[in-house]
């Protein structure tokens, strides 16, 4: 029986998004079947969808850990494509069941390691083999930051410049959710980046910074001046390899000082801690506990108000000539939050999923083995973002 359809693992607000334009998108996706841990979560998506959507999803329930479960789930649907929005320390046993299956594979985030503050691309490009050897593809970090700004890094490389020598990506999120403190997604994976030290990749070396400690005020388009932080991120990995010519590549997201206050003193008691610690005889992970306390990210998307700017400045060479342009897309909360029931956070990285889904499920993106979202033709993509519900708008801006 031929492959038909798409299962996405994962129910929580990044889920909500993809799952959501996946149902906009039926005429290409055909069938959607939404799979995670909590059956419940992906019942109260699928009943979402019904009613808002008029379409039907069908839901199942499955231990991303365990590569025998997945693969009689991926057996049972015969879908066409996995979407894997669930927690990125499951990318790798999804990743598994799919070359057993022979299904392409696609995710937003590469892989962390449960046990250790650290993410790579390593593990997953090293199963590069296996996936030829299966005749399937893995498209790795289709969201938007990895995603989009690798999108924008391809389609500046193909139509703008001749040659790129410094890239900037500038991430923003000037959303007010009115709690005191909260994680737009995942708090353990939000919280881990932000507090491990700064990194940055200069002259095809990887110079390191202490948290937080390069600070600059940049001037987002409709926003305004904002404190941007010098972060580590995953795309630097991927895009300081793929961008040939490329002499700098730095990552910078806004922080407010309440954020930042909360986040010192939660990592100054202990709370921030991914090792266990023994309490009342029981042992608990700090970070997995502070969890449980935090609001879900998935519960923001109400009360949430304001807007995202996330983009790419990017400077090179055109024609002999230094050029600088900015590329980047607005997004605003409660617009995301009428379209699909989550905020901006989510929509921004569940749309950009349902794209890359789109154009491996269309065979306009094709090819054996695992690939970064940067090393195909980046025009498809950037002719979706307009439709989908992410607007690009490019900004030349003066050379100094």
């Amino acid at each position: 029986m031929s492959k038909k359809g798409i299962l996405i693992i994962g129910a929580g607000g990044v889920s909500q998004v993809a799952t959501v334009k996946c149902a906009m998108n039926i005429d290409t996706f055909e069938k959607i079947t939404l799979a995670s841990r909590t059956l419940s979560k992906c019942d109260a998506i699928a009943d979402y969808i019904l009613k808002n959507k008029g379409v039907k999803i069908d839901t199942a329930k499955v231990d991303a850990d365990s590569v025998d479960e997945l693969v009689k789930l991926i057996e049972k649907v015969n879908p066409k494509l996995v979407l894997n929005v669930a927690l990125p320390y499951q990318d790798l046993t999804i990743m598994d069941a799919c070359t057993k299956c022979k299904v392409d594979y696609v995710d937003t985030a590469n892989y962390e390691h449960p046990d250790e503050a650290k993410f790579e691309y390593k593990l997953q490009w090293e199963r590069d083999a296996q996936f030829k050897e299966a005749g399937i593809m893995a498209l790795l970090g289709s969201g938007f930051d990895p995603g989009v700004t690798g999108v924008f890094c391809a389609y500046a490389e193909q139509n703008l410049f001749d040659e790129i020598h410094y890239i900037d990506i500038m991430d923003c999120n000037a959303g007010d959710h009115g709690y005191a403190f909260a994680t737009n997604f995942n708090p353990e994976i939000n919280l881990r980046e932000v507090s491990a030290n700064g990194r940055y990749w200069e002259n095809g070396e990887w110079i390191e910074t202490k948290p937080l400690e390069i600070r600059v005020d940049h001037d987002y388009p409709e926003i305004g001046v904002k404190a941007s932080y010098l972060l580590y991120h995953e795309e630097l990995e991927s895009l300081s390899k793929n961008i040939k010519g490329l002499k700098r590549i730095r990552f910078f997201m806004t922080f407010g000082d309440s954020y930042i206050q909360h986040m010192n003193c939660l990592q100054n008691v202990g709370m921030l801690g991914i090792e266990p610690v023994e309490h009342q005889g029981q042992k608990i992970i700090p970070i997995e506990f502070l969890k449980t306390l935090l609001p879900d990210p998935a519960s923001l998307g109400p009360r949430t108000v304001g807007k995202t700017n996330i983009g790419c400045i990017i400077e090179g060479i055109k024609d002999g000539k230094p050029r600088k342009v900015y590329i980047y897309n607005v997004c605003d909360h409660q617009e995301c939050y009428r379209e699909t029931g989550a905020q901006a956070v989510s929509y921004t990285t569940g749309v950009p999923a349902m794209i890359g889904s789109k154009l491996l499920y269309k065979g306009i993106w094709k090819n054996k083995g695992v690939f970064n979202i940067e090393e195909f033709d980046a025009k498809p993509f950037m002719d979706e973002l307009m439709t989908q519900g992410l607007p690009w708008k490019i900004l030349e801006l003066d050379v100094k």
